[in-house]
């Protein structure tokens, strides 16, 4: 059943799955000089484009339909036909958002996604951390894919390949229906590589809720 765009994010997870994952997180932090920090949004993006070029091809479509069983194939059938019919099937792309997905291409997806990220990255205040330590586990639950932005400091001593590879077992943990659990392992795997490379300080404090934040 799709929800609606308001409560997919508020939703995905129980309260026992966001407390679990706020342990998770918890647990990682204290090992290390790192702050870790969970997102979850409903989409990346609006794809207007893509609801603006479905709703047209699918009203075409529907039009050439209406007017082949009404014997009429004119343009002065057709017309009136696609022009009646895209806004509801406009309004129907907007109702079931993961329909519009076909006419996305999947840069443009990936590209959504990565940008978002890297804006919830500094809104959320990752790059003021102490040491530069801090690590966005971010999930964009349309498009189905995750996105783990690491700051500078941690960047210098951990390749970005590390982190597309956690972000794809992710993904595929979400995939199969469990997710608190892959996103505890992944908090977990962030947090093993947070500690031996930035291992805990005696004057380390927590600068970051670990509370999972929900947009």
């Amino acid at each position: 059943m799709d929800l609606s765009h308001n409560s997919i994010a508020d939703d995905f997870f129980s309260q026992a799955d966001k407390e679990a994952i706020k342990q998770a997180v918890a647990r990682a932090e204290a090992r290390s000089s790192g702050e870790i920090a969970t997102m979850v949004v409903s989409e990346s993006d609006r794809y207007r484009e893509a609801e603006a070029l479905g709703a047209l091809l699918l009203s075409g479509f529907v039009g050439v339909v209406v007017a082949v069983l009404l014997h009429h194939v004119t343009i002065w059938t057709y017309i009136p036909v696609v022009v009646l019919l895209y806004y509801p099937v406009l309004l129907f792309l907007r109702r079931f958002p993961r329909l519009k997905l076909s006419f996305v291409g999947p840069r443009r997806l990936a590209e959504a996604v990565s940008e978002r990220a890297l804006v919830a990255f500094y809104q959320q205040g990752l790059y003021r951390t102490r040491m530069e330590t801090g690590i966005l586990i971010f999930i964009s639950l349309l498009e189905r894919k995750v996105w783990i932005v690491g700051d500078r400091g941690i960047n210098e001593k951990i390749p970005p390949g590390y982190w597309k590879t956690l972000a794809e077992r992710l993904a595929q943990g979400l995939r199969e229906g469990r997710g608190a659990q892959a996103v505890c392992e992944v908090v977990e795997a962030c947090g093993n590589e947070l500690q031996r490379h930035f291992p805990r300080r005696d004057d380390d404090r927590n600068e970051l809720s670990d509370e999972m934040i929900i947009s």
